[in-house]
């Protein structure tokens, strides 16, 4: 059956139009489904000016109620929801540090599971003289201090707790992630306005620096400070004067012992200490594991997506993560070019070719060798075989250099848990689970990404950014 040159041009013709009419209902389908970016709201070049819009919204916000508080974090909650993806990207493009989807999932953890009002519990207690009430009062303005490693995460979970509090806050996050902190404050702001709630609630620098931060620490309309970042700036932040609360370093062990369910502990090791890369404070940074199940461990591990360097690479992984060797038992200096970077990057460069399946490096190693003691953020992790769990335990509570941190344990014997539990003194202890289970992700309990062992706080929420106020009533309210 022979058809026309018109009749073929006129199917052609129909068909391109079917193509490009179903493209373009694609194209407004994504369009459509894809958030409006935010007008930059709360962002300011200078730090007095910052300051001095964030204490006036403090001043307005002072007189609305528990209610509007509420409504405005659920106004946050739902349209950071919408940017989730646009801040996993962001971040991941500025910083170059962990993993897109990973950071979708951390971003959904701390929109979800972060306490609002409902942590700011009221007591009361009465006598023969009369009532005494205790309520949960606000600071003011806070300055919050913010890391280039998990910098969304921080100001969504800092920012809900805050403003669950009755204050205002001013954020100066780390330069390298100062774009992406810009765009999520920006999108919080304009959830409260979009709420009813205050101008500026929530504000920040265009262009963070150290000098900048430290003006923060010292400016007389802070009345708090919440710092998220290594030793030094906490430690700098602790001589200002204010109250501080701070959240350091950690170095988080694991131990195995012969009770372990290994096929479990392997899976959860590696999910955990993989997770956006392993720069998260809380994941799992070295293993120690009885001699007689290290084997299994480490097969256990294989199959769950890490990759085995030889004593034969492993040189040539130390000179590539590590700039100088400080030696026995003490953190060495990492180098930060593969701070966060995928294992298959790290692997390729030393001449090891893997697909994308492989998130976690592991390598057996002496209890001396310095990627047990050094807080690397990247995911290459030591394996130091021991002999017995002890011995394993007592290691761990070295390697966590007494920073009360994380730590975890894979063990069916409550005794030598209990042990570990007193003895290592973290403010995160998780037991046969991957270690972000103690942040709420795939285990009970609120979420917090400032994580304040140095100040005793640990996992901070909205009561820790209240002041507690006592108000005394005599001789009356008593009703019995």
């Amino acid at each position: 059956m022979e058809i026309s040159e018109n009749k073929v041009r006129s199917i052609v013709e129909d068909v391109v139009s079917r193509v490009i009419s179903q493209q373009g209902q694609l194209d407004n389908a994504l369009n459509f489904s894809k958030p409006i970016p935010p007008k930059e709201i709360g962002v300011f070049d200078d730090l007095e000016q910052a300051t001095l819009a964030a204490k006036t919204a403090y001043e307005e916000f002072k007189a609305y109620s528990v209610s509007d508080r509420n409504r405005i974090i659920e106004s946050i909650r739902n349209n950071c929801r919408k940017h989730v993806e646009i801040l996993a990207r962001m971040a991941v493009d500025e910083t170059s540090f962990g993993r897109y989807e990973d950071k979708i999932n951390k971003n959904n953890l701390v929109i979800d599971k972060t306490p609002g009002t409902e942590d700011l519990i009221s007591k009361s207690y009465s006598g023969d003289q009369g009532l005494v009430l205790w309520e949960r009062g606000p600071f003011g303005v806070i300055g919050s201090i913010t890391p280039c490693t998990n910098p969304t995460e921080t100001i969504i979970c800092n920012g809900i707790g805050m403003i669950a509090g009755g204050n205002s806050v001013i954020f100066c996050p780390h330069p390298l992630a100062k774009n992406v902190s810009v765009y999520c404050i920006s999108v919080i702001n304009e959830a409260i306005v979009n709420a009813g709630g205050p101008r500026n609630l929530m504000v920040t620098l265009r262009n963070p620096s150290i000098e900048t931060a430290q003006s923060l620490m010292t400016h007389k309309l802070i009345k708090l400070l919440v710092v998220t970042g290594g030793p030094d700036v906490v430690k700098k932040a602790m001589t200002s004067g204010k109250k501080v609360i701070g959240a350091g370093p950690g170095n988080p062990p694991v131990v195995v012992d012969e009770t372990a369910n290994i096929i479990k502990a392997g899976r959860d090791i590696v999910l955990g200490a993989s997770i956006d890369n392993n720069i998260i404070c809380t994941a799992e940074k070295e293993v120690f594991v009885v001699a007689s199940v290290a084997d299994e461990l480490k097969k256990q591990m294989c199959h769950n997506g890490a990759y085995e360097v030889k004593s034969y690479n492993l040189k040539k992984l130390e000179q590539l993560v590590l700039l100088e060797n400080k030696g026995h038992r003490r953190h060495s200096v990492v180098n930060k070019k593969w701070v966060g970077k995928d294992a298959a990057v790290i692997l390729k460069e030393i001449g090891i070719e893997v697909d994308s399946s492989i998130r976690l490096i592991i390598c057996e190693v002496p209890e001396e060798h310095a990627f047990v003691w050094s807080e690397l953020l990247m995911p290459v992790m030591a394996i130091v075989r021991v002999p017995d769990v002890d011995r394993a335990i007592a290691l761990a509570v070295e390697a966590e250099h007494g920073f009360g941190h994380t730590a975890s344990m894979f063990s069916q014997n409550i005794e030598k848990i209990t042990k570990m539990s007193k003895l290592i003194n973290t403010s995160i202890f998780v037991t046969n689970g991957p270690t972000y289970s103690g942040l709420g992700l795939g285990g009970e309990g609120y979420t917090s990404f400032t994580i304040a062992s140095p100040t005793g706080e640990g996992l901070t929420s909205a009561k820790n950014f209240t002041r507690e106020r006592r108000i005394t009533m005599v001789n009356t309210m008593r009703m019995v």
